[in-house]
């Protein structure tokens, strides 16, 4: 159990040297990295929005360099098809027997870290062939079962402007993605720094630091981590007072048509211990799940027609909720 142990502390010792190899490419977004990485080992998938420009495919693609992991993008179009993404099979023929055969040609979905660029530009029909993916671990095609690599980490974007011809999420759908992540933009210095080393020749270099048996490792010791009856009791009040029929919050009443349901307090408590090994910490703090609790529940709360015409958003709800 020692040498278990020591493994754990030294694969927890690395996380700080992660966010150090992903900042040499990356500058700010700290919030974000550090969410991604919390998805990670909590074993869930993110979405992340953000504006054209704020380099989310590049912390995508840098943050699997460093994970000594297989990364795909796929870029999602009105026009893709579920088999684009999933894989299809292909028609071979053996030269030894000369019999035809099927073969199964796997898609890009088969990656350990799988980049869903502008998800919200392909209908409803290739949506969904990512929602097996997402909660079982692997697909089927025609009647055969193909298991996903492991880890498995699905990121899929969308853009907050521009919403002409696209297809929103459904919230069944939605509810999949353990954090909804939002990127803004970087502040002046960081702008700044920003055009001063994107302009040049020379490129960082992203030493690997966790390979896949590390993450996996990791994720078993996430759900390790010790968190106290109370704050349990806690992340289930906060979860059920979203919901106009349960809370005891006037401003929930006033604002919202539902709140979030079971799964959100699930991702809550899961992101929570996450969060504390990515600060190598072994035990759950209150802060943990205040500083979760936006990503978490943001995509989770359904407001009325009122409050969307007030300006009201989800952050302000929970914001609210959090005070009390």
């Amino acid at each position: 159990m020692e040498t278990s142990l020591e493994h754990y502390k030294s694969l927890v010792t690395k996380l700080p040297d992660l966010k150090k190899e992903i900042g040499k490419v990356i500058i700010g977004q700290h919030e974000a990295i550090n969410e991604i990485l919390i998805a990670l080992l909590a074993g869930g998938h993110c979405l992340l929005e953000g504006v054209p420009g704020l380099a989310k495919t590049l912390m995508v693609k840098t943050a699997a360099d460093a994970l000594d992991m297989k990364f795909k993008r796929v870029q999602f179009t009105p026009d893709l098809m579920p088999g684009d993404i999933v894989g299809t099979e292909i028609l071979e023929e053996d030269h030894e027997t000369g019999k035809k055969f099927f073969k199964f040609n796997q898609g890009p979905i088969f990656a350990n870290i799988v980049l869903a660029d502008e998800i919200n530009r392909t209908p409803p029909k290739t949506q969904a062939a990512l929602l097996e993916a997402m909660q079982e671990y692997k697909v089927t095609y025609a009647g055969t079962n193909y298991a996903l690599p492991l880890p498995f980490l699905i990121i899929a974007t969308q853009n907050p402007i521009e919403q002409a011809g696209t297809y929103p999420l459904p919230e069944a759908q939605l509810d999949r993605f353990l954090l909804y992540i939002k990127l803004g933009y970087p502040s002046e210095s960081e702008e700044l720094q920003v055009l001063k080393s994107t302009t040049g020749s020379s490129k960082p270099d992203i030493k690997t630091v966790l390979s896949d048996k590390d993450i996996i490792d990791l994720q078993k010791l996430t759900r390790q981590v010790h968190i106290s009856d109370e704050l349990i009791e806690k992340v289930n009040q906060l979860v059920r007072s979203t919901r106009p029929a349960q809370t005891t919050s006037e401003y929930v009443k006033q604002w919202c048509d539902w709140g979030a349901g079971p799964r959100a307090g699930q991702a809550l408590v899961l992101c929570s211990k996450a969060r504390a090994v990515l600060n190598e910490r072994f035990s759950v703090i209150p802060e943990d799940i205040e500083n979760l609790a936006y990503p978490i529940l943001r995509h989770r709360i359904a407001l009325n027609f009122r409050a969307e015409a007030e300006n009201i958003t989800t952050d302000d709800v929970i914001r609210e909720l959090l005070k009390k």
